[in-house]
């Protein structure tokens, strides 16, 4: 399977030359040879990833129909000029368009008039009265990466503050555009973090800066119009494990100061109508103790961790400064993991997963604010899928819009009436071309771990695909960070389904679909549970006959990158090809690095290699750069942006290096491949089209390399 070339005129894969430096650590000095990848703005770095890329697509020159049949397929299967549910927002309804031919969404809002009635709006056609608040076409233009880390618009509705990233570096510039005239009228604020909040006058907003590391470790108040040099620090986080977010309630009276470690949180309330006086401190921050407030009234509604590892939900009084003041509602129960919770005038809303599945429950308030009974679970009639909320801005509502989906059902927006329970749909997403879900099947597996541990696996494939042992398959995996890989839907996947791929998603540990025990099983010194259960998955895959033993693909992004470094050096002989993208594979090197993103607040996810010679000897044993065998290994693509702040490019560079310096595999069968987006960041290429474009490249890797190229 793949291209076989003659080797007179095969390309020539770049060689980095061997700079060798030396690391020492816990009595070991390890020599790397291609460290000095590391410095983005040496010129023979650049000019080596250069030579990568072209070397990429040289080798898979031969795939550039197949690459356009597939964007093509994607674009054709979209509903280009769309538009989202309209959401109500104090006096508007706001909405974002897509227009066919343009990269990015328009950000427009209609008023709400007369009628409270959700308008019912045509995506071919410009609404009366439509007033557009951002064209990010407009934004966007002259510029390679466009990316918002902020839209917020002001309490009086009159004023929008929005952030831009043009690099993908993730460092934004504050803009504040006067809604009435379209004018910007005050870009004094550069080089921020996510995030803004606005005061109840509208005159003062909130926002992020990042330290060296990237970490987010401020919040300053800017006044509208005001310098930047006249700003004011009002919160500074000084412990590095703790990132921060800011925001506002939804009931519009507090900005909010998120602060989290991965394994402690604290949460800093002020009255949005005192923008100048001091954050109060709803819980002080106790180690090992997460909670998470939604204000609602006189209440706070909290789920924590503090007595219950699953979480458990607590109401306190408004004005609470200790977890004493938290009153159990719902008591943590084992296997039922509390995720979240959104409160409204009438109704909380509580987020959980239970069996490895999404669930909301609705809790009904009483006059006085106070929950009555337990309420009701929003029900799903399909084996696999997700439910969770939209965008619900508004406190004082009776109707919340939920989101629906499956492998096979597209996300599909719900009215749900909070006090009868009923369902109404609103919206699904539009999929040309006559895709209809009773062509396709989805499943629930469970593979068994090496521990004994069963793992449960998410399957999708087109109907008549049987589990004959002759399928081609991709298997898809995350498992860090608590961070749950939910079934959900994909136009892009149709074009691996349509030429009888088998697609599944392992939920392994690490990940959070189990509950909190099912992460906790899978970090620190249990990281490796992941790795091998992602290999018992994909042994199950085999199996059962869901999939051809010499005709299965991996894929992983970011630690899911980590994960696919590690089953390569596990075992190379189960997979046919494989996509590491933006990929954690020097993990070691990263940690023991102190001034590095994802370092000093990841200690807490990985352990810390340079306190701990255990701890260190453990990512030794598995960290993907430095476990590389001299054996064959499959097809490899490795993706990476150059600006990416949270996985450098080095990795996937040094790891691409040392891959080919020491693998056995004949790179005309199983070519090792690296492909750097030269302007863009973890996530890749933003514009629609240019990352539909990336994502046809990926797909035509894969299938060419597991003989699937036509479709059924």
């Amino acid at each position: 399977m793949g291209r076989v070339t003659d080797s007179s005129s095969r390309p020539t894969a770049p060689v980095a030359p061997r700079r060798d430096t030396v690391r020492s650590h816990h009595g070991e000095d390890v020599t790397d040879s291609y460290e000095w990848l590391r410095d983005k703005t040496d010129p023979e770095v650049i000019a080596h990833l250069e030579a990568e890329n072209a070397y990429t697509e040289a080798v898979t020159s031969h795939l550039e129909g197949l690459r356009g049949r597939i964007f093509t397929e994607i674009k054709e299967r979209t509903q280009q000029t769309d538009l989202t549910v309209p959401v109500r927002h104090r006096d508007w309804w706001h909405y974002t368009r897509t227009i066919e031919g343009q990269q990015y969404g328009v950000h427009a809002r209609i008023a709400v008039g007369d009628s409270p009635d959700r308008p019912v709006l045509d995506p071919g056609v410009v609404p009366q009265g439509e007033q557009i608040l951002l064209d990010g076409n407009a934004e966007a233009q002259g510029q390679e990466f466009f990316s918002l880390g902020a839209y917020d618009v002001s309490a009086d509705g009159e004023l929008l503050a929005y952030a831009v990233d043009s690099s993908g570096d993730e460092r934004f510039d504050l803009r504040i555009k006067d809604l009435s005239t379209g004018e910007v009228i005050d870009e004094a604020v550069t080089g921020i973090g996510y995030g803004t909040a606005w005061s109840a006058d509208s005159s003062t907003i909130f926002y992020t800066r990042v330290d060296d590391a990237w970490r987010p470790h401020q919040v300053w108040r800017h006044e509208v119009g005001g310098s930047a040099d006249e700003d004011v620090l009002v919160y500074q986080e000084d412990d590095e494990r703790f990132w921060m977010g800011i925001g506002a309630s939804r009931d519009d009276r507090h900005i909010m100061i998120g602060l989290g470690s991965k394994n402690t949180s604290e949460v800093r309330l002020l009255p949005s109508e005192d923008p100048t006086g001091e954050f109060r401190v709803v819980a002080p921050r106790e180690e090992g103790v997460e909670y998470d407030v939604d204000p609602a009234g006189d209440h706070l509604w909290v789920v924590h961790n503090k007595v219950h590892r699953d979480f458990e939900l607590a109401v306190a009084p408004l004005g609470a400064t200790s977890s004493e003041q938290w009153r159990t509602v719902i008591e943590g129960e084992d296997g039922i993991r509390l995720s979240g919770v959104e409160a409204f005038s009438g109704h909380v809303v509580l987020s959980l997963r239970e069996n490895g599945l999404t669930q909301l429950q609705i809790l009904p308030l009483s006059v006085d604010g106070r929950p009555v009974g337990r309420g009701y679970q929003v029900p799903v009639e399909e084996e696999v899928y997700t439910i969770e909320t939209s965008s619900n801005p508004t406190y004082d509502t009776d109707a919340l819009l939920v989101v629906i989906e499956s492998l096979v059902t597209p996300s599909s927006v719900y009215e749900l009436d909070l006090l009868s329970g009923a369902l109404e749909l609103l919206k699904r997403q539009p999929v040309l071309g006559g895709y209809d879900p009773d062509d396709y099947q989805q499943h629930r597996l469970w593979a068994t771990a090496s521990d004994g541990t069963r793992v449960p696996i998410s399957l999708v494939a087109r109907k008549g695909v049987t589990p004959d042992g002759t399928n081609p398959g991709l298997i898809y995996g995350y498992g860090s960070y608590e961070i749950s890989i939910d079934p959900y839907f994909s136009v892009s996947r149709l074009s691996y389904l349509d030429r009888g791929v088998v697609y599944a998603i392992a939920h392994i540990r690490g990940g959070g679909e189990m509950g909190r025990g099912w992460y906790e099983q899978g970090r620190l010194e249990h990281k490796t549970n992941t790795f091998t259960d992602f290999v018992s998955c994909a042994d199950e895959l085999v199996e059962s006959g869901w999939v051809a033993p010499d005709r299965l693909a991996a894929e992983g992004r970011s630690a899911g990158g980590l994960l696919m470094g590690a089953i390569l050096n596990l075992a190379p002989e189960r997979f046919r090809v494989v996509h590491a993208g933006v990929a954690f594979v020097d993990a070691l090197s990263t940690i023991l690095d102190p001034t590095l993103p994802l370092t000093v607040g990841e200690w807490e996810e990985w352990g810390n290699p340079l306190e701990s010679a255990e701890i260190y000897q453990l990512m030794r044993g598995y960290t993907p750069y430095e476990n590389i065998r001299a054996v064959d290994y499959p097809a490899i693509l490795a993706t990476t942006g150059l600006n990416d702040t949270r996985v450098f490019f080095v990795e996937p560079a040094k790891w691409v290096a040392r891959l080919r310096e020491t693998v056995t595999s004949d790179p005309a069968c199983a070519p090792i491949l690296l492909k750097t987006e030269m302007v863009a960041g973890h996530g890749g290429k933003t514009g629609r089209y240019d990352a539909w474009h990336e994502v046809a490249f990926e797909i035509a890797f894969m299938l060419d390399q597991l003989g699937a190229t036509q479709t059924s």
